[in-house]
């Protein structure tokens, strides 16, 4: 089993309890870096892993699937946890990494723990309160887009439909005992509560 550990902004403070007790139960803890390494290193041992900077697409890739083999060997029949600044769902190297262990070992499972994101840092930090519509970017085309509040579930698939977006997740109530994830598009009810976001996305070419 393979965890991606969000270790938040780099405050050890600001890490949850659930990611702390992850990295105390895991056989063995990756890192991509000295500023996750540090985070890590009061709940076990941090094994780095190298991910260079270039653009050499040859090199990157020879990179990636020899740290995603690496870490596969341990997540094959123990607990590997991979701890990372941020969120791990969130612009982060855990996704890739993740996406090319499912191509080259499918039967790992895999899963996250959240943390505090970039984003909602920076807005703490910044003390700015973000109470409407914003976009958040890295210059590549957005092909995801996420509705909170989203009380009309089945009409704003509908309307996000007709703008290009093909695939659809309805969470209602997450982390609660009342949880409810809908990914059949079918099956999207008419309406949603307070507590339910939609994530649409378009196909990559």
């Amino acid at each position: 089993m393979l965890v991606g550990v969000g270790l938040g902004p780099g405050d050890p403070d600001l890490m949850t309890i659930k990611a702390v007790e992850t990295l105390k139960r895991a056989d063995i803890i990756f890192v991509p870096g000295r500023l996750a390494s540090d985070l890590v290193e009061p709940y076990g041992t941090p094994h780095i892993l190298e991910f260079p900077m270039t653009r050499d697409k040859d090199v990157l890739q020879s990179h990636w699937e020899n740290n995603a083999d690496k870490v596969a060997e341990y997540a094959r029949d123990g607990l590997a946890a991979f701890g990372l600044i941020g969120d791990p769902n969130f612009f982060s190297t855990f996704t890739h990494l993740s996406r090319i262990i499912k191509l080259r070992h499918p039967g790992i499972f895999i899963e996250t723990i959240p943390g505090i994101s970039s984003i909602t840092a920076f807005a703490s930090r910044t003390n700015i309160s973000i109470d409407t519509s914003f976009t958040v970017s890295d210059g590549s085309p957005v092909n995801d887009r996420i509705i909170l509040k989203a009380r009309q579930p089945k009409k704003i698939v509908e309307t996000l439909r007709l703008e290009g977006f093909s695939d659809f997740i309805l969470g209602q109530r997450l982390f609660s005992d009342t949880e409810e994830i809908i990914t059949n598009t079918d099956d999207m009810p008419d309406t949603g509560d307070y507590f339910s976001i939609i994530h649409a996305r378009k196909q990559r070419d």
